[in-house]
Order: structure tokens, then sequence, then C-alpha cells
């Protein structure tokens, strides 16, 4: 009798390329399909009120990712020391931390920035977006993913707040990072409205409202 075929042997996949894939995959969930200002509408108080100039914006954009990205890492190395009782506490004074950080380096290395924000950074303290990928994510995750979660998080933010910040700037001051655009600066009629809180609302509402007919149309495509 002949001897039975061996069983051909399966390679494992590369290590290299399972970790590419985690990459790629929280990369388009924090900059697109998980967006949380395209998808789930969180965080916009800053997005109508510091969008009104793009340096203003990008500082703003700077320090929700730093807090965003280390606030998930911490909140995950320390997740099986924290009592689950007290985790939400735990979570906020990690992101305070971060964000006092933010805010002190602003007032001795850059005042007047401070002063352009006022307000708005103390307030990443509570904004739902870190606290909510904090909780829903990092508590349950290992490290590296958590970060990575929390930068792809906050750059895909960044992202929605530099796309209303441009075209308010432009068109309600003819000026981008405080530089005249040609036309825009000796032509263009301003729009003062866009520098003012309804032209955020309508700036942000035309780019959610875009953004969402191209995934509705990408999901209908999937299925």
């Amino acid at each position: 009798m002949s001897a039975a075929p061996e069983r051909e042997k399966v390679a494992p996949k590369p290590k290299a390329v399972k970790r590419e894939s985690v990459l790629a995959k929280t990369a388009i969930e924090g900059l697109w399909y998980n967006n949380p200002i395209f998808r789930q509408v969180l965080g916009i108080c800053s997005a109508l009120a510091v969008t009104n100039l793009v340096l203003n914006t990008a500082v703003m954009c700077l320090a929700l990712t730093w807090t965003s990205t280390l606030s998930c890492l911490t909140v995950s190395l320390l997740r099986e020391w924290t009592p689950h009782r007290i985790r939400m506490m735990v979570q906020t004074l990690i992101i305070a931390f971060y964000v006092i950080l933010v805010d002190l380096a602003l007032k001795a290395y850059w005042p007047d920035m401070s002063r352009n924000l006022g307000p708005y950074v103390g307030l990443i303290i509570t904004n739902c977006i870190i606290m909510g990928r904090c909780e829903a994510f990092a508590r349950s995750n290992p490290p590296g993913r958590s970060l990575l979660d929390g930068l792809f998080c906050g750059l895909g933010y960044s992202f929605v707040l530099l796309m209303v910040a441009v075209p308010r700037e432009l068109l309600g001051m003819g000026s981008l990072l405080g530089v005249p655009v040609p036309y825009f600066a000796t032509m263009w009629d301003k729009w003062i409205i866009m520098v003012m809180p309804p032209g955020a609302f309508f700036t942000l509402a035309c780019l959610i409202w875009v953004f969402r007919s191209f995934q509705t149309r990408g999901e209908e495509k999937g299925t």
C-alpha cells in the first residue's frame, strides 16, 4: 500500500503583514469610517469656536491630537490597575494632566495664541471624543493599538477642523494663515458672516452633508 500523501503545510502569515493591516484598519477607521465629527457629530464646540482662523485651528488640532494620543496610551497602560468604579474619574485626571501641559506651554511660549484660544484649550478635558475613545477602546485594548486609535481619531478631527477653517478665513478675511491671498484680499467682497458663528454652522453642515453622501454611496456599492 502506498503511503498517504502528506498534508501541505500552511506557512504562517508574517507578523509584519498583520501589523500593517492593523495599522491600516485603525487609520481608516479614525480618519474616515469612524470620524468623530462626520460619523458621530462629537466635539463640534471647538469646531465652531476656533475655526475662524487657520492658525488658531492648527494649534487646537495639535493640542487635541497630542492629548488624545497620550491619554489613550496612558489609560491602556493603567487599565489593569484602574478600579472599575472610578475609571471615569481616572480617565478625566489623565486627560486633564496632558491638557494642562499644553495650556502651560502656550502661556509660557506663545501667550498671544493662548489668549486667542481662550478657554477652549481647557475644554479639551471634557471633549467627548477623547473621553469616548478612552472608555470605548483604550480601556480594553493593548497600548500600541490604543495609541494608534487616539492618534488617528485626533487626526480625523483635525482634518475636519482644517476643512472648516480654510474656507472661513479665505472667504471671510481674504487670507490664509494671516497672509493675504490674491483676488480674495483685493477684489473679493468679504463675507463677514463666515467669521461669525453662523458661518461655522453653515460650513460644517455642508461638509458633513458632502462626506456622508460619499460614505453612503461607498456602503451601497459594498453591499
